[in-house]
């Protein structure tokens, strides 16, 4: 039913995902041609481009960052290398105590930030809309996080952004994507969390005014030719891990949560958006994968875990339903976007893949007693 990376556990329900004629999927490949590039060309490659837009009389570039561990090492490395970024944040949907912490930490490493709230209520609104319409309560966020410092950008006239890792390297995606070192808004549109629902989408259907999206949408391509915004991705010079940046970040007073996240056997992902746990549910309901999954094939790639041993963790953590974000109660998640538990439950079944879950004979799904599915597959 399901076929799964020889090497990691990456299914082929992933969107973007390729497998080779040895059943190896295109993250591993990815990360197995990692060997064969020359870093310290790449490195090179960097110091050109920031020297090129180093500037006296106002900031060197933008630093996307969430207070996450990923956002941290990027702050660390460019300070390393003596520019002044401006950081700025894209507030998330449903802010954490640890996540504002974390935010915080950021501003003690010695840069100048910038946090960017969206307008609350029409949030709120767009949750609503991301969680019925495409599954994703955090689609606003999704955007946002890509918008909005473009917006600061072309505002501040600070041409280069520099973003962390290429998503479509580190899991897997199309090869021109892969080898990609730029962020523009052809990558936004294919890979930056749309889901084909588009903001224009709704004002068109009236849904929402279209005064209150500004923050959501890329500015127009002659701003962006004008001000020769450019967004590049670090991973891209340097070899990326979530996990060695991870315990970078730490020494710089970065704060881990005090225990294994729910859904994950780690405590230093995801850490800002109570949502996140609903967000990775979502995934794992369509695509029959979650966050553990994507974390034990990282372990894997990485030699740090066999195959073996990640598919005993993969099938104890993955998957379960959300009944608790660090440690706060999905009702009271829920409640933040007025929606209750029922419909919840029901949004959830309808987005539930019923190849691979078991139902009953009228096709309800069946479910254990704390909610959680039944696979009609195993990792093999």
């Amino acid at each position: 039913m399901i076929k799964f990376c020889k090497k990691c556990l990456m299914p082929d329900t992933k969107p973007d995902l390729t497998f080779n004629e040895e059943g190896v999927c295109s993250a591993c490949t990815n990360f197995e041609n990692r060997k064969k590039i020359d870093w310290d060309k790449r490195k090179k490659d960097f110091e050109e481009i920031i020297n090129k837009y180093r500037s006296d009389n106002n900031w060197d570039c933008i630093i996307p960052v969430s207070g996450g561990k990923d956002s941290t090492y990027q702050v660390i490395k460019i300070l390393e290398y003596g520019l002044n970024p401006l950081c700025v944040t894209s507030s998330t949907c449903d802010l954490s105590d640890i996540g504002r912490k974390n935010i915080e930490n950021i501003k003690k490493l010695g840069v100048d930030c910038i946090e960017v709230s969206p307008d609350p209520q029409n949030r709120k609104k767009l949750n609503q809309i991301g969680l019925r319409e495409v599954g994703d309560i955090s689609w606003p966020e999704h955007i946002g996080i890509f918008t909005i410092p473009i917006i600061i950008s072309v505002k501040f006239k600070i041409p280069l952004i520099i973003w962390g890792e290429n998503s479509q390297n580190e899991y897997g995606g199309p090869l021109s994507s892969v080898e990609n070192n730029i962020l523009d808004r052809k990558w936004l549109e294919e890979f930056g969390g749309l889901l084909g629902l588009r903001i224009s989408d709704l004002t068109d259907q009236n849904l929402i005014n279209k005064n209150k999206i500004l923050l959501y949408k890329y500015p127009d391509k002659e701003d962006l030719k004008q001000n020769k915004t450019t967004g590049i991705f670090l991973g891209h010079y340097f070899p990326w891990s979530g996990i060695s940046n991870s315990i970078l970040s730490q020494v710089y007073g970065f704060s881990p949560f005090y225990k294994n996240i729910e859904t994950a056997f780690v405590n230093y992902e995801n850490l800002d958006n109570y949502q996140v746990g609903i967000h990775d549910y979502f995934k794992f309901i369509k695509y029959g994968f979650g966050r553990a999954t994507d974390i034990a094939c990282l372990y894997i790639r990485r030699g740090i875990i066999d195959r073996d041993t990640a598919i005993k963790i993969v099938e104890k953590v993955d998957g379960h339903f959300p009944w608790t974000y660090l440690d706060k109660k999905l009702e009271l998640i829920l409640e933040n976007i007025d929606i209750g538990l029922e419909e919840f439950i029901s949004i959830c079944d309808s987005y539930t893949n019923r190849k691979l879950f078991e139902v009953d004979q009228q096709g309800n799904l069946l479910k254990q007693k704390n909610g959680n599915l039944i696979k009609k597959f195993k990792i093999i």
